[in-house]
């Protein structure tokens, strides 16, 4: 019996440049049997595709795009119970790939497209995340809090860049114009800790950015995620940090803190401008205060 595949693709991944990419792999999806196609034409619809594809009973649902493509597929998968959530695959045609990465897919599409058909899935982890709202959301790679999330805001204002120094600019102008601590009160499942935190960022994998290795031991099949804090510190000290985070040696310093947990609950003094794989979550003007963040460890198979 054919197996069902449905493929999901996001024609403005890396700037819109994945349509071409993509167009290349469609004899490689013939030459194992072909499968369904899907185009997402609007955010979120990435999300509501996954979901009925389970729905519909396809067994393996592989995300064509960058890591907010995959960031809505998974948010669709995880929509449904574990025994009808269809296997995972991704071929990375975005920005950063910064999950692909993590989870030992391969940087060609082509061969990253072979794996993703006929791949053995292993488990992997899943970040669960919900505000003082009580809005849930799932992350697959890393969740950032204050800087980082003011990063990942900028950089959606640098059109005519991508890849790395799309995110490396976003950091300059970043340390430049939006440095402001927040004062955190953090609970996990092992400590509490009160401080003044300019950045927070929640790891299931170890890099983000496309270069930014910023939990250099973050495995997302260990059943933990990895934080990594740096508090208040001059920007001086912040651009004298971003070798450090780009080669991840940043924990020598005194200003970064380590760690990992299972369950987090956090209070910040101020709004938290938070994303999510790169999507923005809490962006500005808003007024999120509070925030629950648990790993789902092995929730979703992934084909790597």
């Amino acid at each position: 019996m054919k197996r069902k595949i449905k493929i999901i693709f996001n024609p403005m991944a890396d700037m819109g440049n994945a349509w071409r990419a993509a167009s290349d792999l469609r004899p490689i999806i013939e030459e194992y049997g072909g499968a369904d196609w899907s185009g997402t034409v609007y955010p979120t619809h990435a999300t509501e595709l996954a979901r009925q594809a389970g729905e519909e009973g396809y067994e393996r649902v592989i995300a064509i795009g960058g890591d907010g493509t995959v960031h809505e597929v998974l948010n669709g998968l995880m929509q449904l119970p574990p025994e009808q959530r269809p296997i995972l695959g991704v071929v990375p045609l975005g920005s950063g790939n910064d999950f692909a990465r993590a989870v030992g897919v391969p940087a060609s599409p082509a061969e990253a497209l072979r794996r993703a058909l006929i791949a053995d899935p292993r488990p992997t982890d899943v970040g669960w995340i919900r505000d003082d709202l009580g809005r849930q959301e799932y992350f697959d790679n890393t969740l950032g809090i204050g800087f980082d999330g003011v990063v990942n805001l900028r950089s959606h204002r640098l059109p005519l860049l991508r890849g790395f120094l799309m995110y490396f600019v976003a950091v300059v102008q970043t340390i430049l114009l939006n440095f402001d601590p927040m004062k955190l009160h953090i609970e996990t499942d092992t400590e509490t800790l009160d401080a003044h935190v300019l950045m927070l960022t929640l790891c299931n994998g170890p890099r983000e950015g496309g270069g930014f290795h910023v939990a250099p031991a973050a495995r997302p099949d260990d059943g933990l995620l990895d934080y990594v804090l740096v508090s208040h510190l001059s920007r001086l000290m912040m651009f004298r940090l971003i070798p450090e985070f780009m080669n991840g040696t940043q924990a020598r310093f005194p200003q970064v803190r380590l760690g990992t947990f299972r369950r987090l609950k956090l209070v910040s003094d101020r709004p938290l401008y938070i994303h999510a794989d790169g999507e923005v979550f809490s962006g500005f003007g808003t007024r999120l205060h509070r925030l629950e963040v648990e790993v789902l460890p092995g929730a979703l198979r992934v084909a790597c």
